[in-house]
């Protein structure tokens, strides 16, 4: 694990003007899951996903999907 960065989350987050614990807290997680997702440490459950997704405006496709290399 850990090579595949999930950057889209960051970015979405930051635009945001999100914390990593601002978003923990608003999907009820602590700062450290925000940040292992952020990292690629971490598989979160789809309904974490769709929390996440909901409180940053943005689809699963826009924050999850990974093409295909």
């Amino acid at each position: 694990m850990g090579e595949h960065k999930n950057i889209r989350l960051k970015l979405a987050r930051v635009q945001k003007d999100l914390s990593q614990e601002q978003l923990a807290d608003a999907v009820g997680v602590t700062r450290q899951t925000i940040g292992l997702i952020e990292a690629g440490n971490y598989n979160p459950t789809i309904r974490l996903c769709i929390a996440i997704c909901r409180v940053l405006g943005t689809t699963l496709n826009d924050i999850f999907w990974e093409e295909e290399e």
